[in-house]
C-alpha cells in the first residue's frame, strides 16, 4: 500500500496555503457564482464533474432554493463614513439577504444587525436561507458605537431562478465497491469551517489517484451543506445504498486540536472501525471517538433510516465546540496548513485499512498447517529471526473462518494490519488461503 509520495512534507502545506489563499475571498452561499467559482479553483485538483439542479426541483422533502446573486451591500452613517461593506469582508452580510436600499434610524438598522455580545471584536456569520428578511453582521464594538441619526442602507442582491451547484469525481477500483468522501463548499470566509475540509478532500484524492492497484472506488462529493446532500442522495441514493461500504464527511480539520471521529448511526460500520483503528494507534492518545448523535452536517442525512448509509465524520475541534466558530475569528490564524496535510494524510491512512481488508479462508483449518515446509517458517525450533512475521502468520490462519475480516484480526491479535496484509499475501501464494466468497 505505498502511495508513491510523501503526502506530509512541507510543500503539500505550501501548495494547500496556495490553493486556500484563492479560495478565501470568494462569497460563498449555498447557490450562486461563488460556489461555481469555488469549484473551478478545485477543479484543478480534482477532476469534478458539475452538477445542476434547477431552482424549485423536489429532492425528498425539500425544495432547490433560488440562485442568490450579490453585488455590493454597506452602510453609510450619519456623518457620511461607509461602513459593513462587504468588499471588507463578506461576513458583514447575512448570507442570502434580500435586496433592500434606503434610510432607516438607528434604531430601526439596530433590529437588522447581529452581533456577538461576549466577543466585542468578532464579526458572526448569520444566514437566512428560507426567510425573505436582510441584516448585517457587526462587531459587537461597533455596533455600541453607532450613533443616532439617519443611516443609508444597499443591498443589491437578487434570487433569481437558475440552479444549485454540485461536484463529483470518482476514482474508480477494480472493485465497484464504494467509499464516500462528502464535504461541503457553502460557508463564506471561514477557514476552519469551510476551506480545511475541501482542501483536505482535495489532496486525500491526490493521494488515492497515486495508488498503483485500487481495490475500492471513492466518490468525491462538494455540496452545499444540508440541501446538497439531501439533493444527492436522491439523485445518487439508490446506487449508494447498494455500493457503499464505508464514508465520511470532512469538516473543521484545519485546526491545531487533535482528531474527532463521530460515528455513523450503525456505531460498528466498516467506516467507524477503520477510523478507530487508526486514530487509536495515532500520536499521544488524544483523539476522541464520539458516538452517534442525529445532528450536525451531512452525515444526519447520509445516516437517515431510508438510507442508513456506514458515513462518520472527520474533524478536530467539534463544530460549534471551538471558540472560532460561526464568526471573522474563523480565519487564516485559525489553522495551520499542515493540520490540513495531516488531515488528508490520516484519511488516506482510513482508506488503506479499508483497501486490504479482506475476509479470508483457511484451506487447511484442521490443525495446524505445515508451514516449515512451505519455507514460511524455519526449521530448527529454536530460531527466533522472523518473529513477528510467524505471529501473523500464525493468527491469520488460526482466525481465517470465512467470518473475519483482516481488520477485526488485527483488533483481536494487536498485530498491525498492514503485517498481516504482508502474511495474508505469502499465504495465498503458499495455497494456504483464499478469498472468501461475499
Amino acid at each position: 500500500m505505498n502511495s508513491g509520495i510523501d503526502p506530509l512534507d512541507s510543500d503539500t502545506a505550501t501548495l494547500i496555503e496556495a490553493y486556500f489563499d484563492r479560495l478565501w475571498p470568494i462569497m460563498r452561499s449555498i447557490t450562486g457564482e461563488g460556489v461555481r467559482q469555488t469549484h473551478d479553483i478545485l477543479s484543478e485538483l480534482v477532476p469534478l464533474e458539475r452538477i445542476e439542479i434547477p431552482t424549485g426541483t423536489i429532492c425528498h422533502d425539500w425544495k432547490i432554493p433560488q440562485e442568490w446573486v450579490v453585488r455590493e451591500a454597506y452602510v453609510i452613517t450619519p456623518d457620511g463614513e461607509r461602513i459593513l461593506d462587504i468588499a471588507d469582508n463578506n461576513l458583514h452580510l447575512v448570507n442570502y439577504s434580500i435586496p433592500f436600499r434606503g434610510k432607516i434610524s438607528r434604531e430601526d438598522l439596530d433590529k437588522h444587525l447581529h452581533s456577538i455580545e461576549g466577543e466585542p471584536d468578532s464579526i458572526p456569520y448569520v444566514t437566512s436561507y428560507y426567510a425573505p428578511i436582510w441584516g448585517f453582521c457587526i462587531s459587537h464594538k461597533m455596533r455600541n458605537s453607532l450613533v443616532e441619526g439617519e443611516y443609508e442602507v444597499v443591498i443589491d442582491t437578487d434570487h433569481i431562478d437558475g440552479s444549485m451547484t454540485m461536484s463529483e469525481a470518482v476514482l474508480p477500483g477494480s472493485s465497484s465497491d464504494e467509499v464516500l468522501i462528502s464535504t461541503y463548499t457553502c460557508h463564506p470566509s471561514m477557514a476552519n469551517n469551510e476551506l480545511s475540509g475541501p482542501l483536505a478532500s482535495a489532496f486525500l484524492y491526490r493521494h488515492l489517484a497515486a495508488l498503483k492497484n485500487r481495490k475500492l472506488t471513492y466518490r468525491f462529493v462538494f455540496i452545499p451543506e444540508t440541501v446538497g446532500s439531501i439533493a444527492y442522495l436522491s439523485l445518487r441514493g439508490d446506487r449508494m445504498r447498494e455500493k457503499t461500504v464505508a464514508g465520511y464527511v470532512i469538516t473543521c480539520v484545519g485546526d491545531r486540536a487533535p482528531f474527532t471521529y463521530k460515528k455513523s448511526q450503525r456505531e460498528d460500520s466498516l467506516a467507524d472501525r477503520a477510523a478507530a483503528y487508526v486514530l487509536q494507534r495515532q500520536g499521544d492518545g488524544s483523539n476522541r471517538i464520539r458516538d452517534f448523535f442525529p445532528f450536525g452536517s451531512d452525515e444526519r442525512n447520509y445516516c437517515s433510516p431510508g438510507y442508513n448509509l456506514p458515513v462518520g465524520v472527520l474533524a478536530r475541534s467539534w463544530p460549534g465546540e471551538f471558540s472560532e466558530y460561526h464568526s471573522s475569528r474563523d480565519n487564516r490564524d485559525a489553522i495551520s496548513f499542515k493540520s490540513i496535510a495531516s488531515a488528508a494524510d490520516t484519511l488516506f491512512e482510513f482508506c488503506k485499512v479499508l483497501e486490504v481488508n479482506q475476509v479470508y479462508e483457511n484451506l487447511f483449518p484442521f490443525g495446524e498447517p505445515n508451514l516449515g515446509r512451505r519455507n514460511l517458517m524455519e526449521t530448527t525450533g529454536a530460531g527466533r529471526t522472523r518473529r513477528d512475521h510467524i505471529d501473523a502468520i500464525k493468527w491469520l490462519l488460526n482466525q481465517a473462518s470465512g467470518n473475519n475480516d483482516l481488520l477485526s484480526i488485527a483488533e483481536r491479535s494487536g498485530i498491525n494490519i498492514d503485517k498481516l496484509d504482508e502474511a495474508a499475501c505469502k499465504c495465498l501464494d503458499a495455497k494456504l488461503l483464499k478469498i472468501a466468497s461475499k
